[in-house]
């Protein structure tokens, strides 16, 4: 099996993979690079979801690339639209055809002797596999499961007699004109695609075990209208993104400092279109704003449906599933000619590949989180992961342009390879997971397979842009905790400088 080499190897071609492409193109020209992507399409979470009303509940000045400036009015889109969007992002940049479709990365493994990475992907449409070697891998594989989401073991579920369909895998001719519908679920997939379903089923009733924050935002920005009329495309784009970001951190920020005043200001916003009755049985959670993830609707699209009756929320526990719906613990009875299971996704580490350093499998959950993007004791290796907090892409194009840094330093310095490396005085923190302080249900189950972050720099995953901005940009390139090293062993050095 011959091995085809590139400097740089980019697993996925997402949001994260096309974002760092992008700037592996820009910053280091001379370097080669391919994207391995295991479907047949880009996209990644974008084109995998084709639920009705799939969308984003972050705003396209801020999810879109900064060196592809939207410039539309509408900022909520759907699905489509952002696929369609980094797909043109791909074709504009010369990126598209250094993508090879239909390989699956199934394991990689690194020689410390040779100070690269050997990777194995198989051919999804005949079986074959088919090897790489590369210098730095860059895994933009996400942080859940392809093969399917979560479904919890419904008691009664095999009594069923209707359909049961989960988000993640909704088939492309569902019909579900003039059917009952039950949606079990209270997170965005939920109230995404509630109020599109009302339009045709007969009734959709919205399940949900406990309330979640809604806040709604119209899906066209008015001041962002305004600045596309009388300012350049790309002006117009960074000032709105700017505006977008200051407001979201700042929004943020006060839900953790002044949780009860944030509650008193989205319960205000939310009275003004549905009822005090609605939003005390099924819109007020027992958590703070943003210990889970705040949902978005555009143009109010839930409140609306529920107002006029196409739509209902149960905030109930589900007893068992019954031959016609689904029976609660209140002892009320759901009748649904279909049932819709938006209840989460399966988390899964850098896609479920197998990691290997110098023989030895790495068990990330085992590892220490070097600035959410590295693991201690594995070379050359970065991971894209964005915020729950705010939009995914403007934390992978931080990661882009740290990774591509760092690449052209470790060439100035003659070096092979970086190793996050955990100092001894560091060896009394506390281990916190790799996501904290959300208490989102999906997190509770799969946080166990992600590597620990501590209680201080570098060995922390911030969810903070404005930390992430310091970490990344401004802190010194290489610090005490990242060890370069060349392939000769008589080459190998300790780097503690800062970076010029």
């Amino acid at each position: 099996m011959s091995k085809t080499k590139f400097d740089v190897l980019i697993i996925g071609a997402g949001i994260s993979g096309i974002g760092l492409a992008y700037y592996l193109q820009k910053r280091c020209p001379e370097k080669s690079f391919t994207i391995l992507e295991g479907r047949d399409a880009i996209g990644g979470t974008w084109d995998l979801f084709r639920y009705p009303g799939i969308r984003s509940d972050s705003d396209m000045h801020t999810l879109g690339f900064t060196f592809k400036p939207w410039d539309k009015d509408r900022v909520i889109v759907d699905g489509a639209t952002i696929r369609d969007y980094v797909e043109e992002a791909a074709h504009e940049n010369g990126i598209y055809p250094k993508i090879r479709f239909r390989l699956k990365v199934t394991d990689v493994s690194w020689s410390s002797q040779s100070a690269r990475w050997t990777v194995t992907a198989i051919d999804q449409d005949t079986g074959t596999p088919h090897s790489f070697i590369a210098q730095y891998l860059f895994m933009g594989t996400g942080y859940y499961s392809y093969r399917g989401g979560y479904t919890p073991d419904f008691k009664g579920q095999d009594d069923y007699a209707g359909q049961i369909v989960h988000p993640q895998t909704w088939p492309a001719d569902l019909d579900y004109s003039g059917k009952r519908v039950v949606v079990i679920g209270s997170g965005a997939t939920a109230m995404s695609i509630v109020p599109e379903m009302a339009g045709r089923a007969a009734h959709v009733t919205m399940l949900q075990r406990s309330p979640t924050y809604v806040v709604s935002r119209p899906a066209e920005d008015p001041l962002a209208k305004v600045l596309n009329r009388i300012l350049p495309k790309g002006l117009a784009s960074r000032l709105a993104r700017y505006r977008n970001v200051r407001l979201q951190q700042y929004f943020f920020r006060k839900a953790r400092e002044e949780p009860d005043a944030i509650k008193a200001h989205l319960r205000k916003l939310a009275s003004n279109v549905v009822s005090t009755d609605i939003l005390d049985a099924h819109f007020t959670p027992s958590y703070n704003p943003w210990e889970q993830r705040l949902c978005l609707i555009p143009d109010n699209d839930l409140f609306n449906a529920l107002n006029d009756g196409s739509a209902s929320v149960v905030t109930d526990d589900i007893d068992r599933f019954t031959q016609t719906g689904i029976a609660l613990a209140s002892g009320a009875q759901l009748e649904a000619d279909m049932i819709v299971t938006a209840t989460g996704l399966e988390l899964e580490h850098l896609g479920g590949i197998a990691v290997e350093v110098d023989g030895q499998r790495v068990r990330f959950n085992e590892t220490w989180s070097y600035k959410g993007v590295g693991y201690s004791g594995v070379p050359n290796m970065i991971s894209s992961f964005g915020y729950f907090n705010a939009s995914w892409t403007m934390r992978v194009e931080l990661i882009a342009e740290y990774i591509c840094r760092l690449i052209k330093r470790l060439d100035a310095d003659g070096a092979d390879a970086f190793t996050p490396v955990l100092d001894p005085k560091d060896a009394d923190m506390v281990p916190r997971p790799w996501i904290d302080g959300f208490s989102s249900g999906y997190l509770a189950r799969g946080n166990h397979v992600f590597p620990k972050q501590g209680d201080r720099a570098p060995w922390v995953h911030t969810q903070s842009y404005d930390e992430d901005r310091k970490l990344f940009l401004k802190a010194p390139l290489l610090d005490p905790e990242l060890h370069l090293s060349s392939a000769k062993p008589e080459m190998t050095r300790r780097e503690g400088v800062a970076a010029s």
